[in-house]
């Protein structure tokens, strides 16, 4: 699939490869700065081929418990997020889970998220297309590959193109995650693909109050999906994941983002 998709100063092309990494949730405007700093340090080596995107949320609003800290909200995460973009000359990827929230976050955002619990949230979807910045829509875990096809028909008939799928797994069972590579061809057909490793192996709510994950298996799909063949990833990686404030259970660590960052370069080229 031909495609050309504008990312702040960048172009994400099919001869490009797009990683969104970065912590779940913004933590603190010092952990922010830390993890952008450690993850440039990484992908550095190899940006001629990627294109890094800093991946953090402000809000996480989709959670087990009303307990559940949800991070310091749009202002103060967008400010954050905004001395990150600056600082490291990174492009940023944030959710949106609300309409009257596209416009405020596409002045940081160079990307616009929209979760999979959300992605056939119509006024949503059309919120992020008039901002003009590239959205990526992941697929609802209750959804076939070939329904994805209707969340990014919405946004290019609102008139912008810049517009990408990510697999996050899909519902099997109760508080359990399946990742159905038969549908890769197919969700390729609608718009270049982005495979989430991390919430792929979540088990939501798994955990009562709280989702589960197996982090350990994340190195393992991220390579049957390179191999498989997708146009780029998502993986949340964190310092300390076990203390994280979000997801920490699926979250990689940086030795395991290191380590796994070349050799998913190097199935992609095989695969090419």
């Amino acid at each position: 699939m031909n495609f050309s998709i504008t990312i702040g100063d960048h172009i994400f092309t099919p001869d490009k490869v797009l990683l969104l990494a970065g912590p779940c949730v913004v933590e603190s405007e010092r952990h922010a700065m830390v993890m952008a700093e450690t993850l440039k340090r990484i992908t550095e080596p190899f940006e001629d081929r990627v294109i890094w995107v800093y991946k953090s949320s402000f809000d996480k609003a989709n959670r087990s418990s009303s307990s559940a800290p949800r991070g310091p909200g749009m202002q103060g995460g967008l400010e954050i997020l905004a001395k990150v973009k600056t600082t490291f000359d990174v492009p940023i990827i944030t959710d949106i889970h609300e309409s009257y929230q596209a416009h405020e976050a596409a002045a940081v955002a160079d990307i616009l998220q929209i979760p999979a619990f959300l992605c056939r949230q119509t006024d949503l979807l059309l919120a992020a297309a008039a901002t003009s910045k590239a959205v990526n829509v992941k697929k609802g875990q209750f959804l076939a590959p070939h329904d994805m096809d209707k969340p990014v028909q919405k946004i290019r008939e609102a008139g912008n193109t810049d517009v990408m799928i990510t697999e996050r797994g899909t519902s099997f069972g109760y508080n359990n995650l399946i990742v159905d590579f038969a549908g890769f061809r197919t969700l390729r057909k609608f718009a270049p693909l982005i495979f989430d490793a991390t919430h792929s192996t979540q088990l939501p709510g798994g955990l009562g109050n709280r989702s589960g994950g197996r982090r350990e298996i994340a190195p393992d799909l991220a390579r049957a999906a390179a191999a498989v063949g997708v146009d780029g990833f998502f993986m949340e990686v964190h310092d300390n994941p076990d203390e994280a404030m979000s997801d920490g259970p699926n979250q990689l660590t940086i030795p395991m983002f290191r380590e796994l960052l070349p050799q998913l370069l190097s199935l992609l080229d095989h695969h090419s």
